[in-house]
């Protein structure tokens, strides 16, 4: 009897994770369309800020290339204005699991991790993004002019910025590992000279293979590691 139940347990979960998934599908695929009318002005905003005030012409190669970074672009639209949505969606579903003191941890994480990946997307966009361009066109001489492929610099910049979003949620990493006693501040703040290096391997591993892009990202996020060791000190 016992069996059973846990089974129909199982199921029901299953059933209700599986409603809450094609509700956020659903949800994006409403959008969708709507997004691809805004796509064009989004991806030259998008260029124009990261290009900043460096004088370059991007140039595509094959004739449906602009229209696929199009595509991607309404889909990325579509994600971040149903990410509300879907958050909630989430939240509902996990929501029935936790205890009270459990929401309310959960919820301002949630609330700090997704300023925190807003935050990092801001300043690679804003911030690194244009520097990185500005490091390629100092490498043009009377003899060598750079010519960009509008593809390869709008994957460069989403990719970028994904893993600067990524890399921007240490210190909540940070903190939730110490505040949930899964690790002690000691122990961590020993381990700085092992974070470095795992800091610029992950690095490597995010942004393309030069030293800049690499260092953009590792220095802001080891001070927001630091920045994680310093509220979790906060009682």
């Amino acid at each position: 009897m016992a069996e059973n139940e846990q089974e129909e347990s199982i199921i029901s979960h299953l059933e209700a994770l599986r409603k809450t998934v094609l509700k956020c599908l659903y949800s994006v695929v409403i959008v969708l369309p709507f997004m691809f009318y805004f796509a064009p002005k989004v991806l030259s905003g998008f260029i124009k800020i990261i290009l900043g005030s460096n004088k370059v012409t991007l140039n595509f190669f094959s004739p449906a290339e602009v229209f696929i970074i199009q595509i991607k672009m309404a889909v990325l639209l579509s994600l971040i204005i149903c990410f509300p949505y879907i958050a909630k969606q989430l939240w509902n579903f996990i929501l029935p699991a936790l205890y009270e003191g459990e929401k309310k941890f959960i919820k301002s994480l949630v609330l700090i991790s997704s300023f925190l990946f807003m935050a990092g997307v801001v300043f690679c966009i804003f911030m690194i993004l244009p520097l990185i361009i500005k490091f390629g066109l100092s490498f043009q001489t009377e003899n060598i002019q750079a010519v960009f492929r509008i593809s390869e610099v709008i994957n460069l910049g989403l990719w970028l910025a994904l893993a600067f979003g990524l890399m921007f949620q240490l210190p909540v990493i940070t903190f939730y590992l110490i505040k949930s006693d899964i690790v002690s501040y000691s122990s961590v703040a020993d381990k700085r000279p092992y974070v470095v290096v795992a800091l610029l391997i992950f690095a490597g591993i995010l942004t393309p293979p030069d030293v800049v892009s690499q260092l953009m990202l590792a220095v802001p996020s080891y001070l927001l590691f630091e920045g994680g060791l310093l509220f979790s000190k906060i009682k």
